[in-house]
């Protein structure tokens, strides 16, 4: 399996399994178990698409079936804009995302958009960060130049730039995969 390193010097796979749209729970367990089982590590979920809960339960599953240990899985969250009025409704909203999956951490964690106020927002990701409750932060559909504007005025850097990449669309988005 190939890995990019981040700028914290943690390693994310390349590769994952997404869960976007996997709106029946036993659905997205079995679907999450049977990517570890075939030997994805990284999975990506959002508060947003409602399967967090099932995402924990099939890790949880996964490590007590002997697949793997947490520290060999990756697994990512994004904090909605609902959640981003503020930095006390981002910050619960991180404790709901962590509580719905049942995981001490997230590997990454990432604002899902730039829209209402992700700067406030991005301070409780700095600060789950700096607790350990998030290993990693992120951006996703930010646009190069709202992402110039805003690594400029962080704390903690983005360490990921999600961004949409298609290879029956290059010339939507593919390239713009970056890790900060």
């Amino acid at each position: 399996m190939e890995f990019s390193v981040l700028s914290n010097n943690l390693k994310m796979p390349m590769m994952g399994f997404g869960v976007f749209q996997v709106t029946d729970k036993n659905v997205c367990k079995q679907s999450v178990l049977n990517a570890i089982r075939t030997g994805y590590r990284l999975i990506d979920t959002a508060a947003v698409y409602g399967n967090e809960d099932a995402v924990g339960e099939a890790v949880r599953e996964a490590i007590s079936e002997g697949l793997c240990t947490r520290d060999e899985l990756f697994i990512t969250s994004k904090l909605w804009v609902q959640d981003m009025l503020n930095q006390d409704t981002a910050a619960a909203g991180i404790e709901a995302s962590l509580k719905k999956s049942g995981l001490e951490y997230f590997d990454l964690y990432l604002l899902h958009q730039a829209m209402r106020d992700y700067f406030s927002a991005w301070r409780a990701l700095e600060d789950a960060y700096e607790e350990g409750k998030l290993k990693a932060i992120g951006v996703s559909n930010f646009y190069p130049h709202v992402l110039a504007n805003f690594c400029e005025t962080v704390r903690v850097k983005p360490m990921v730039n999600s961004r949409v990449a298609s290879l029956f669309c290059p010339t939507r988005g593919a390239g713009n995969h970056e890790v900060l």
